[in-house]
């Protein structure tokens, strides 16, 4: 086993485009021949668009592209621009009178940051296929749909820290499977079992532990809408069939389960994706 970088597995390109004075942005995974895909979706407020269909009793059994993107519900937008890009090269499902290509979607709550009035949309979502073209390795970071994510927001934005996009594959033999995941959580991010970004105290050099506060204050209701959804896709090269997928996707929700504490609650909108 060793480890490989997830644009290195062959079948798809990744292509991502953001607007940094907004703190915005989407990330495109693309396959041109179609991909079977699986979703679940734990979160209480998500964003989704085309999941519906992933769902093996329903007809069509492959996707084209999945699109991550900020902006809150009008990120969907970008996913338009993904639809003319595949439509432009004859990609899709076939319906007799032309190809409509499948595009799922998923949306992460950013507006707070930057501007809340420039959103991903259709150019942004166009030009995110373009770069996927580059073949470029991107690094980790304040990119695409990372861009404007935050994390630990229980105590508001002023103690929240930067999130973003981050990925991680591996191969064993033949077999290659990796992740690429916009963390934009309510909760604290830990790496075996220690804080290591979340939510600050008023020292700022400390965390506060949300899930301590959560409990501790129970009884104090509010509205903690202010931001938050970790949304991603896990990509592989195995071969599987719908009901696989989607049974992967939702077992992939173990490692935000294991990495952001607390995760799937109701300010959440977590969904993630399985690709193959």
């Amino acid at each position: 086993m060793r480890e490989i970088s997830v644009y290195d597995i062959e079948g798809f390109k990744i292509g991502h485009e953001e607007d940094l004075a907004a703190a915005t942005g989407c990330s495109v995974i693309i396959c041109e021949k179609g991909a079977i895909a699986g979703v679940d979706v734990r979160g209480g407020a998500p964003g989704t668009r085309e999941t519906d269909l992933l769902d093996p009793v329903n007809l069509v059994q492959k996707i084209h592209s999945v699109v991550l993107a900020g902006g809150s519900a009008f990120g969907l937008d970008a996913s338009s621009g993904v639809m003319k890009y595949l439509e432009e090269r004859g990609i899709g499902f076939d319906v007799g009178v032309t190809n409509v290509p499948i595009v799922s979607s998923a949306v992460l709550f950013d507006l707070g940051i930057g501007s809340s009035k420039l959103r991903p949309d259709k150019a942004m979502g166009y030009r995110a296929c373009l770069k996927s073209e580059d073949n470029i390795k991107y690094k980790d970071g304040n990119i695409g749909a990372g861009t404007g994510a935050t994390i630990g927001k229980i105590a508001g934005p002023a103690y929240s820290m930067k999130g973003g996009l981050g990925t991680f594959a591996l191969q064993v033999g033949d077999l290659k499977i990796g992740s690429l995941v916009a963390v934009n959580c309510l909760g604290d991010v830990y790496d075996n079992g220690k804080i290591v970004g979340g939510s600050l105290s008023d020292d700022k050099g400390s965390f506060i532990d949300t899930e301590k506060i959560m409990i501790e204050k129970y009884d104090k209701s509010k509205n903690l809408f202010s931001g938050n959804t970790t949304i991603g896709v896990v990509i592989t090269n195995a071969k599987l069939n719908k009901a696989e997928a989607k049974k992967i996707a939702s077992m992939a929700h173990n490692g935000y389960g294991r990495a952001i504490r607390p995760a799937h609650t109701m300010f959440d909108g977590d969904t993630q994706r399985f690709l193959y």
